[in-house]
């Protein structure tokens, strides 16, 4: 009996902290607004305001792969907000 109970105790609480280990992780895996307007102002080599292609590519590469996923009207550019909306919803 009691090492059924000890069974069931140890079960529990490795689930517990499986569940707390993947909490952790989504919440890092959440985007920083503040640490992509950095880095998009870092990228905006003409300080224009708008990404293109080629400035995504060498200050943002993980927005340069999904470039034409987040300028979906093909303006040949992107912004900070285009940018910020599409890493929230993905």
């Amino acid at each position: 009996m009691i090492r059924k109970l000890n069974l069931v105790a140890s079960v529990a609480t490795m689930l517990l902290m499986a569940m707390a280990a993947a909490s952790c992780a989504h919440a890092q895996s959440k985007p920083d607004p503040q640490k992509i307007a950095a880095r998009f102002q870092a990228a905006d080599q003409n300080h224009d305001g708008k990404l293109t292609l080629e400035e995504a590519q060498a200050g943002m590469p993980r927005v340069a792969k999904v470039f034409s996923q987040i300028d979906v009207e093909n303006k040949g550019y992107v912004t900070l907000a285009q940018i910020q909306a599409f890493a929230a919803s993905h």
